[in-house]
């Protein structure tokens, strides 16, 4: 099983002014896989050094080992889910991302203003989600089943991606 955080980004969220939507709706989505038991959550304002900070605490002290955060990923001067990303991960896996945008702009061109990021922290991996209830429940679904070969790989558990290279 997979140790999950995840992590809200809103200012409004976290003084109190807004309920968070999105990490429920995270948490209703990993309720359906029993290969992920979510771990931690915790919702933070839109600052770069606090969400970094957050990661590194989850990755690196809690052994958390993926990483969900939702909101700041659009066009807003607040909007620093990605920066703070960016300025932890290791290694990126660009691909998670992509495939979030590829799936969402079936559904809205909207997607394409997306500026999420994904990748890799010692052997945790960090994706950054949309940040509305509706775009969680239509993209996390899809990306879940290759997130947990992915963890099996990161962690040591799997090494043969083309074994099932059909799925």
């Amino acid at each position: 099983m997979y140790k999950v955080g995840i992590i809200t980004a809103s200012d409004k969220g976290f003084a109190g002014q807004r309920e968070d939507l999105s990490g429920p709706a995270i948490e209703e989505i990993l309720a359906k896989y029993p290969a992920f038991v979510l771990e931690r959550y915790t919702m933070v304002p839109d600052e770069q050094n606090v969400l970094s900070n957050e990661m590194i605490n989850m990755a690196d002290k809690e052994g958390i080992d993926l990483i969900l955060t939702t909101g700041g990923t659009g066009f807003s001067t607040r909007d620093v889910t990605p920066e703070a990303t960016l300025a932890v991960i290791e290694r990126h896996a660009a691909g998670i991302a992509e495939a979030i945008r590829h799936l969402s702009l079936k559904i809205t061109p909207r997607a394409m203003l997306s500026r999420a990021e994904a990748g890799i922290r010692g052997k945790t991996l960090i994706i950054n989600l949309p940040g509305s209830p509706k775009a969680i429940k239509e993209t996390l679904d899809y990306i879940l089943p290759a997130v947990e070969h992915g963890l099996d790989i990161l962690q040591g558990n799997a090494s043969n991606c083309a074994a099932d290279s059909a799925n």
